[in-house]
């Protein structure tokens, strides 16, 4: 609008006067971690056991969990690159749109959106170190996945996802969604967007003290609005509250040991020490 202004097509940018709506953010309860502890327990029994402690630990978006690449994983070094982003798939009938159906369920289907981007952002583009754990996890998984491309032959497409269907292939977002209900409900935890894991590994690093700084950088957010997304980011829960009335608890009326002393002290008194 204020290009179609300055080329003297309209006379004034109504963009410019008009007042945005205002939105409330979703209130949104991170899980615990005896619920992580559930879900990663259940998620052990799966295939692709690996993509969701990604999720649950270190935050990573779907995408960039979808698209990592084996060739950005170090696991004697111990880390990790985010650099590419999985794209949802896009397709176009094959048939001549004689099928009658959508052209994501025409038998002769083609993709037209290419199956990854490189993330959007220079923050988005972060190293993020490995727990010793999920080192572990990940040399466990590529082994697997050796096992599968053997198993596969011919049929295995060699693209390098670190997370891939039997045949090499790169997993719809779609279907991993849909996996991760299926993981909540056959762990006995409350539902849940697939976007709360980051959620829940934002509020994780906040219960540990990491420094801001680390946190940007682990997120991937960049350092304008940083300060915005660790507050809708990273929720205060229970324990941090009660650590917080411990701490007032403590500033006004001692530390438990300096209160009790104190009482013990008053009741030897007597009452006549008041006089």
């Amino acid at each position: 609008m204020s290009e179609a202004v300055r080329r003297g097509h309209v006379t004034k940018n109504v963009a410019e006067i008009a007042k945005a709506p205002s939105l409330d953010d979703e209130e949104i309860e991170p899980y615990t971690i005896e619920e992580i502890q559930s879900l990663l327990l259940e998620a052990s029994k799966l295939r692709n056991s690996a993509r969701w402690v990604i999720a649950l630990a270190l935050g990573l978006r779907q995408g960039e969990a979808l698209g990592l690449m084996w060739e950005d994983v170090y696991l004697d070094a111990g880390y990790i690159r985010i650099r590419k982003n999985r794209l949802r798939p896009r397709y176009e009938h094959g048939c001549g749109d004689t099928c009658g159906r959508k052209p994501g369920y025409c038998p002769d289907r083609r993709q037209i959106r290419r199956e990854f981007k490189k993330t959007k952002s220079r923050a988005g583009r972060r190293t993020i170190g490995l727990p010793s754990p999920l080192i572990k996890l990940l040399r466990k998984h590529m082994e697997e996945q050796a096992r599968e491309r053997q198993e596969a032959g011919e049929s295995w497409e060699d693209k390098g996802y670190v997370f891939a269907q039997p045949t090499g292939g790169p997993l719809i977002p779609n279907t991993d969604y849909h996996r991760w209900k299926q993981l909540l409900t056959d762990a006995g935890v409350r539902d849940g967007r697939l976007h709360d894991a980051r959620h829940t590994a934002g509020t994780v690093l906040l219960l540990l003290g990491v420094p801001d700084v680390v946190v940007d950088a682990i997120m991937g957010w960049e350092p304008g609005g940083s300060a915005r997304m660790r507050a809708r980011y990273m929720h205060v829960t229970g324990p941090m509250l009660q650590n917080v009335a411990q701490q007032v608890g403590d500033a006004l009326w001692g530390a438990p040991s300096e209160v009790d002393e104190a009482e013990a002290e008053g009741s030897e008194g007597g009452p006549s020490d008041l006089n």
